[in-house]
């Protein structure tokens, strides 16, 4: 039995949100957009409340993204 390969596709990792500026993704049902503000980049949408809310790529990743809706 071979131990060394995880075969279950659900435990892979997803893999990283894109690093294109003005790119628009999908997380938890809402849109972020990839802005860049003094050399520093994050993803910008709304939480459920409509308030501002800003996310690294780690978090993004963290709560899974999409490029379609």
């Amino acid at each position: 039995m071979n131990t060394e390969f995880d075969s279950d596709p659900a435990a892979a990792e997803p893999p990283p949100p894109p690093t294109t500026p003005c790119t628009v993704v999908w997380s938890q049902g809402r849109a972020f957009v990839l802005e860049e503000t003094h050399g520093r980049t994050s993803w910008v949408g709304f939480d459920h409340r409509g308030r501002p809310q800003s996310l690294s790529a780690s978090d993004l990743q963290r709560r899974g993204w999409s490029r379609h809706r």
